[in-house]
């Protein structure tokens, strides 16, 4: 592990650091309370990265222990064109650089913010990428927990490419069909939890991912939240209704089906290939050699299994 000591000049000690492992370091692109990331162009892989900052003065002992070490566990195995790419990590006695793809326009949210509810088109490219990735991860086991429109990015070809696994499991595959890994660790935001998170009881996880995956299509389609987190009781009461459909949009009624088989209690939430074979999913599937345009535009007008053990962490 390196020590980090001050280069007696004024330099930054995690800038000195990274410029020994060829990073340029220049701005930073997002913070948090005990992390950062910052924009850097790398001489090894001569084009520009996003280095995760974790400071481990400030993040709490269960990040660093426990989920930062699986976060890094994990993405190092995940090879996918809509997951954000890992490099390689750095430690040193007071912090930890995660070294990524960097994905130059922002996250989905920022976008949908700009520019305002999308057409099917378009929406439905970027949640057939959005499915392909987390296809690829439920398939190798891995679950995200924490999918939301801010965990979304879009690389310079609007390409939708999924990020931050901190909340992130390995080995979720169950040992045989027909039967379920249960979680007890609730993870994520509430305006993207299944009911069964926010009523604290037992779930699973990649049915959680797959409700996530709803909120972020209805969001697309709507340029805003279908439930109204602001208030816990509320938010539950309202989880355990279909979701409402403005009719200042038009959405085809089968588009209007995916989300509501989706946006379904854990029993009656369809799985990963019922997704794919919704019929408004097979017809909004993106053209062999049809270019990945950009922008979400304004438009106005109208499986049940049985457990198999226990997950608790």
């Amino acid at each position: 592990m390196a020590s980090e000591k001050s280069s007696g000049n004024g330099k930054d000690k995690g800038h000195s650091v990274l410029e020994s492992h060829g990073f340029n370091v220049q701005e930073t692109v997002g913070h948090g309370s005990y992390a950062a990331v910052k924009c850097a162009y790398s001489t090894k892989h001569k084009c520009k990265v996003a280095i995760k900052v974790v400071s481990k003065k400030k993040a709490p002992e269960d990040y660093l222990i426990k989920f930062l070490p699986r976060e890094i566990q994990v993405v190092k195995i995940l090879k996918h064109p809509n997951l954000i790419c890992f490099l390689q990590s750095i430690e040193t006695t007071s912090r930890v650089y995660l070294i990524m793809e960097l994905a130059d326009n922002g996250d989905l949210l920022d976008f949908i913010k700009a520019n305002g509810a999308g057409t099917e088109e378009q929406t439905g490219l970027w949640f057939h990428q959005l499915v392909d990735g987390m296809d690829y991860c439920h398939n190798l086991g891995v679950v995200h927990r924490d999918l939301k429109c801010e965990n979304l990015l879009l690389n310079k070809h609007n390409m939708l490419k999924i990020t931050d696994f901190g909340f992130a499991r390995s080995k979720m595959k169950p040992p045989e069909p027909g039967r379920t890994i249960l979680s007890e660790t609730y993870c994520g935001s509430y305006a993207y939890a299944p009911p069964e998170i926010l009523r604290g009881i037992p779930y699973c996880p990649m049915l959680g991912d797959i409700w996530s995956m709803g909120v972020i299509l209805y969001t697309m389609l709507y340029g805003r939240l279908p439930y109204d987190d602001t208030n816990h009781k509320v938010l539950l009461n309202q989880v355990q209704r279909p979701p409402g459909f403005p009719t200042s949009q038009v959405v085809h009624s089968d588009c209007k089906d995916l989300m509501c088989r989706i946006l379904s209690p854990a029993k009656r939430r369809i799985n990963m290939e019922e997704i794919q074979h919704n019929a408004w999913y097979i017809r909004t599937t993106p053209t062999a050699g049809k270019p990945n345009k950009s922008g979400l535009t304004k438009q106005t007008g109208e499986g049940q299994s049985s457990t198999a053990q226990d997950e608790k962490d």
